[in-house]
């Protein structure tokens, strides 16, 4: 792989700290204008392709597109498009695992990946091997992830790869390692930007330690690195899930009186989601309002709508969420805005709208994209409505979809609701089985299924599913451990 130019190399600098989604948005037929990223929350490390609908890359994507099997090689479809006597350049290949990326097929990406430096000799360039390294991350694991970062050359191994490897850790929840790499980085003398500094707090937000997060936030005082808005945005959510009020209002107006901070509507959403967490339902209403007034032109308009529709659902305004889609429709709109309104009317449970909505989608002849019939799924689940629910999963087969560990899991939230434990023992285990490894979904359903296979006293079935959790990578040997003593006590 041949590096990135210097310009997408100082953009790659300025998003890799973004505490939310950006998105990209694409053609009738599926593909994007690319982002060559891996995606976390609250890391986003982005950097855009654009590609027209004729180009090598739209072409060769779409013969990798329907292997949606993470365990089916594609590798042959490169060697086959390669054979034919195609061409194929190292940017097409990146604007093709940016595409993956958005889908989360992370192994596929890695393939890629591999491929590019394995079959093409292109040279691998820093920030290449960080995207690597956490495509391995995704893929196969913190273990195998701390492999390729010890194997790599001294030469490769810059701020990027040790930022990707914390950033590895920090998505983990891996605090003694990614302490321990982060004084590493001061050693070394990478300790200069915000980003590590954004990891670590999200960190430690994450794992509840306002304490150490204080600390942190101390010593960037100390050490002149300039809180950028990401930091701010970390600290705001940080003090709304312990409910520091008097904080919250003390970064907001921090952040719009000073010039030097772009406050925009990351920022103002963050903010927003925290105030409605807090309870303070008005004072979010009015960041949401504030966000809003920030809305890009162009390009990001999308995400900001995305956003406000679900942030609105949530604090119960079906009005605000009516007004937002009519605005939206104004442009082109494609899956990931069908599946924020889908979303958003699941929430409110208006299952009319939604299916009036989900039936424009259907025909649109938009990629077909699982995660639109799981919000059809999601609403009819919620409100005890199976039969529709199945009925969505057979036409989504019908039409190539393949139902995913969300659908599953839609159903199982659903059958706990409806007071069917039986029922959803079974979607719980489905989902399960065919998830990838991290998977993170709601303990507390994992936690009734467990609960009702223990009140009727199928311990048998109860290690079972305790086993698929930690085969997956769901939950840790020790948190095995204390679940089948408890189960085993009869003290869970």
């Amino acid at each position: 792989m041949i590096s990135l130019p210097s310009f997408q190399e100082m953009k790659f600098a300025r998003l890799i700290s973004s505490p939310h989604e950006i998105s990209s948005f694409g053609s009738r037929n599926g593909f994007r204008s690319n982002v060559y990223s891996i995606k976390e929350n609250p890391i986003c490390r982005s950097i855009s392709y654009r590609s027209s609908e004729d180009s090598t890359t739209e072409q060769l994507y779409r013969r990798i597109s329907p292997v949606g099997d993470p365990k089916v090689s594609i590798v042959p479809i490169l060697d086959q498009w390669v054979e034919e006597g195609r061409s194929v350049d190292e940017q097409d290949l990146k604007n093709i695992i940016g595409q993956l990326l958005y889908y989360k097929r992370h192994n596929h990406a890695l393939q890629i990946s591999m491929w590019m430096t394995d079959k093409r000799y292109f040279q691998l360039s820093p920030l290449d091997a960080s995207i690597r390294l956490q495509l391995i991350s995704k893929a196969q694991g913190i273990e195998q992830a701390e492999k390729y970062f010890n194997s790599l050359s001294r030469k490769l191994k810059g701020v990027q790869v040790y930022s990707a490897l914390l950033n590895c850790y920090a998505t983990a929840q891996c605090v003694e390692k990614a302490e321990a790499l982060m004084q590493k980085i001061r050693d070394l003398g990478y300790a200069k930007r915000p980003v590590e500094y954004n990891l670590m707090l999200n960190l430690y937000k994450k794992t509840g330690n306002m304490e150490k997060l204080d600390a942190l936030l101390q010593e960037m005082e100390e050490n002149s690195i300039v809180r950028d808005r990401f930091t701010l945005s970390i600290q705001l959510t940080a003090y709304a899930a312990v409910m520091e009020i008097e904080k919250m209002d003390k970064i907001v107006t921090m952040m719009e009186s000073d010039p030097k901070v772009a406050f925009d509507w990351t920022n103002y959403s963050a903010a927003a989601v925290g105030y409605r967490k807090a309870g303070l339902l008005d004072k979010a209403l009015e960041m949401l309002k504030k966000a809003e007034a920030c809305v890009p032109t162009k390009g990001y308009m999308y995400a900001v709508y995305n956003c406000l529709l679900i942030e609105y659902a949530t604090i119960g305004r079906k009005d605000e969420v009516v007004r937002i889609w009519s605005l939206y429709k104004k442009y082109k709109i494609y899956n990931r805005g069908y599946k924020s309104i889908l979303k958003s009317l699941a929430i409110l449970g208006d299952i009319e709208m939604a299916e009036e909505i989900f039936g424009e989608w259907e025909s649109q002849g938009l990629t077909y994209d699982m995660h639109i019939p799981n919000a059809m799924i999601r609403a009819y689940s919620n409100k005890g409505m199976f039969e529709k629910a199945e009925a969505v999963i057979d036409r989504a087969i019908s039409k190539g979809g393949k139902p995913d560990c969300w659908t599953w899991y839609f159903l199982a939230t659903g059958y706990l609701e409806k007071d069917q434990p039986e029922k959803a023992v079974e979607m719980m285990k489905r989902a399960i089985v065919i998830c990838q490894p991290l998977w993170k979904p709601s303990t507390e359903p994992l936690a009734a299924c467990l609960e009702h296979l223990k009140g009727v006293g199928d311990m048998e079935e109860a290690q079972e599913l305790i086993k698929l959790l930690l085969d997956k990578s769901i939950i840790s040997l020790d948190i095995q451990e204390k679940l089948l003593n408890a189960i085993q006590t009869e003290k869970y």
